[in-house]
């Protein structure tokens, strides 16, 4: 079965033609500004493909009704348009997509995969808001999570490289790019992670606060006047790195602190405070840890930001060798000898992760 990958991020439409044995047959990478991507472009990047048997789509958001992969129909389709309301950054983008896709490939069966379908597992304790009942019955309010292809694929990725079943694993996945999330997955299951309702809730991200006091939201409205569109912008596009040290990219971040920047220094340890802090709350969630793996951008390619979210966290039996951390490239381990806590980078690849649940929907 040759299965085309469709991700569509926040600028850009990601496609992936991956073989039987989950090789790259062919990809491309299209412009998509404020998510908007057109057929006769999907078509033109397609140009040589080949034979494509089946699609699969990255959706953000399944809500409570989709806790796993789907073959699309046009009501699922609707169904999805329905659901923008708890994903209006993300959605229409996924949408748009798919709907530039199925207008060239009109005949090609497509699955929906969803980032929020791994931690529908999360156990009620997890994912509940204290708030009255009648909020979070009438809008669904609870913590959904997100990353959680990503989470997938790292957490299996890293029993593999362990030679041990996922199932007698406690392993805390770390994606940190862009957006950034942590899960606890407990014998293969998503048990906690870090990000809630919306992917603004948990660690400080590239351009997102992560979590704040959502009474300081309230005071700015009340007594600065500030319009929900304001703080929603500045809370997602310019927060996080970006707002603590005026860039959003971590390698600058570093680079400047070593030159004795004094607001590269603070988003430095604002970031990493958090990410300890949540590393040591996701093992808590599994009464333990038996490994923990690194992904996306930062976690793939920072050892620095690795060293330093291990540095403190000796007491959950987590150590990591310099030279393996340092060196090395692709997925590894980076542990220290004989500590009992096993340290992994693991690459990213959700296309992996899509393409697997494609085959185990459509055969």
């Amino acid at each position: 079965m040759r299965i085309l990958v469709v991700n569509a991020g926040s600028s850009s439409l990601k496609l992936r033609l991956l073989g039987d044995a989950d090789e790259i047959i062919a990809s491309a990478d299209l412009p998509a500004p404020r998510g908007e991507t057109d057929a006769p472009a999907v078509q033109a990047a397609m140009t040589g493909f080949g034979r494509i048997d089946a699609i699969g789509h990255r959706i953000v958001h399944g809500g409570t009704a989709f806790t796993g992969p789907v073959r699309l129909t046009p009501e699922i389709v609707g169904a999805l348009a329905d659901l923008t309301d708890l994903a209006p950054l993300h959605q229409p983008k996924s949408l748009a997509a798919l709907a530039a896709v199925r207008a060239v490939l009109t005949d090609v069966p497509a699955v929906a995969c969803f980032d929020t379908a791994f931690h529908a597992t999360i156990p009620a304790a997890a994912a509940t808001y204290a708030l009255p009942p009648e909020w979070r019955k009438r809008w669904d309010l609870r913590r959904y999570g997100f990353h959680g292809l990503s989470h997938a694929y790292a957490s299996r990725r890293a029993a593999e490289l362990l030679g041990r079943p996922v199932g007698e694993l406690r392993i805390v996945t770390c994606h940190l790019g862009a957006g950034a999330s942590l899960a606890a997955v407990q014998a293969g299951r998503s048990v906690d992670t870090t990000m809630g309702f919306t992917p603004l809730e948990g660690l400080v991200m590239a351009t997102r606060s992560g979590s704040v006091d959502p009474g300081l939201v309230l005071w700015l409205e009340e007594h600065a006047g500030m319009p929900a569109a304001e703080l929603a912008a500045t809370l997602e596009h310019r927060s996080g790195l970006l707002g603590l040290a005026g860039t959003a990219d971590m390698r600058e971040v570093l680079a400047r602190e070593a030159s004795g920047d004094a607001a590269a220094a603070l988003a430095a340890e604002v970031y990493l405070h958090r990410l300890r802090a949540a590393i040591a709350a996701m093992a808590a969630a599994m009464d333990g840890l038996d490994a923990l793996a690194f992904t996306g951008g930062v976690g793939e390619r920072s050892p620095a930001i690795r060293a330093r979210a291990v540095d403190g966290l000796g007491f959950l039996g987590v150590a990591i060798n310099p030279e393996r951390n340092e060196q090395g490239e692709g997925d590894r381990e980076i542990g220290a000898e004989g500590a009992p806590v096993s340290a992994l980078v693991v690459e990213a690849r959700e296309d992996l992760e899509i393409a697997r649940q494609v085959r185990s929907v459509l055969g």
